[in-house]
């Protein structure tokens, strides 16, 4: 008996990339990528490779358990008009609300036009305001630039280290005569406004920080390549970044630019010498040379190791067909049987109903193998082909005086699902 090769191959898309249009604002690229981890198997999610400015850049410590991300843009804000003593319209004066709520966005596959979603809220605001003249003679004199800066605001609680409701305190205060640099967490969505208790002829913000929490899709479930998609933020009153009637932005829009990369894997290992299989009996051809008795089945099971992060699925190509699955023929003869090829897959692979996949079989047409998924990274795992030609064909094989039948069965492990 002659042995059946297996030719083994994995189909990897290559996937190009489609920019999408920039919108007529100021615009920021927030960017993500997946890659399995053979270390943390169980840690599906995308990493922010966004560059950090801002807030979290100075002070990573305050941004790293709370998996909080900035980003400094250069918005500059001014007063169109003064901001009045004792004011009680918080429009007036010095106020931030920003969209603290989760906001989403559709992301689209460059090359296969596949869509996810992906979710974003700012979780916190800040800048450094800019006065004319000295804090010290605003308020009158008599005092030094930290409580002068306290007094301007109503006394050492109101100072702008410390947010106002519903803002939460980040820590972060730091004052000259003329500047206090701030920033203030935003847990919900609402209006964080100061009151001033002196008249503030004129008052500007030089730089517009801003932190943000991003949700994102489940990568295992999500096609190798990149996915983009936008969403925009208005700025100025009554808009999604409100900062009152009287500090008025210098942009008044602030587009947010998607990309997320995922970068699946998809490799099946065969032992050396594995693509050449040989069929045999139970017990080996020596028993039935010994005993008489006709063989039942031939078969032989190869085993194979697999890396998967993406959905993918299987198929058959042959070089002898026989129906829905391949055959090995006799080359004198031209005599065929058929030869059915199965496949059983490590714990973590699934079919599409989440069932495990045990002796399934493999055919032609493809069906009932169109989709086999991850529920985390598998890595290195152990697999099973089963090849078998059954009792009947056996017998007609024996019958027909043959020597050896051979043929080229391709089981394909096919990412492009």
């Amino acid at each position: 008996m002659k042995r059946l090769p297996i030719i083994v191959r994995t189909l990897v898309s290559v996937l190009s990339l489609v920019c999408l249009p920039e919108a007529s604002a100021l615009t920021r690229d927030i960017t993500a990528v997946f890659r399995p981890d053979a270390s943390k198997p169980n840690e599906n999610t995308f990493a922010n490779t966004t560059p950090v400015s801002g807030y979290c850049a100075e002070h990573p410590a305050e941004c790293r358990t709370t998996r909080m991300f900035s980003v400094r843009l250069p918005i500059t804000t001014q007063s169109i008009s003064p901001i009045q003593a004792g004011h009680g319209d918080s429009r007036q004066g010095a106020m931030f609300k920003v969209p603290a709520t989760w906001r989403t966005a559709q992301v689209t596959h460059a090359g296969t036009g596949e869509t996810e979603v992906v979710e974003v809220r700012w979780s916190g605001i800040g800048s450094r305001y800019q006065l004319p003249v000295s804090v010290i003679d605003l308020v009158g004199g008599g005092v030094d630039a930290r409580t002068a800066h306290q007094n301007l605001w109503g006394g050492y609680q109101k100072s702008w280290v410390y947010a106002p409701a519903p803002c939460l305190y980040s820590g972060v205060g730091y004052y000259t005569n003329t500047t206090y640099q701030f920033f203030w967490k935003t847990p919900v969505e609402g209006v964080c406004a100061k009151r001033a208790s002196y008249v503030v002829p004129s008052m500007a913000y030089s730089y517009l920080d801003f932190a943000y929490e991003l949700r994102t899709p489940n990568p295992l479930k999500m096609s190798s390549g990149q996915y983009m998609g936008t969403l925009t933020y208005t700025l100025g009153p009554g808009l999604d970044l409100d900062l009152g009637d009287v500090m008025i932005p210098s942009d008044s829009a602030v587009t947010l630019n998607f990309k997320l990369d995922v970068e699946h894997t998809l490799k099946v290992e065969i032992p050396p010498g594995g693509n050449r299989v040989e069929l045999v009996p139970q017990e080996g051809w020596q028993a039935w040379l010994n005993s008489g008795r006709k063989p039942t089945r031939l078969f032989r099971d190869q085993r194979f190791h697999i890396s998967a992060s993406s959905r993918f699925k299987m198929g058959l190509e042959c070089e002898h067909i026989s129906g829905n699955t391949c055959a090995i023929t006799e080359t004198a003869t031209g005599h065929a049987v058929p030869v059915d090829v199965s496949v059983t897959l490590p714990d973590g692979l699934t079919d599409a109903g989440g069932q495990p996949v045990t002796r399934r079989r493999l055919l032609r047409d493809g069906s009932g193998t169109e989709l086999f998924q991850p529920g985390l990274y598998v890595d290195r795992r152990l697999g099973m082909l089963h090849f078998e030609v059954g009792q009947s064909s056996v017998e007609q094989m024996l019958d027909s005086g043959a020597k050896a039948y051979s043929g080229n069965v391709t089981v394909i492990w096919d990412s492009e699902v």
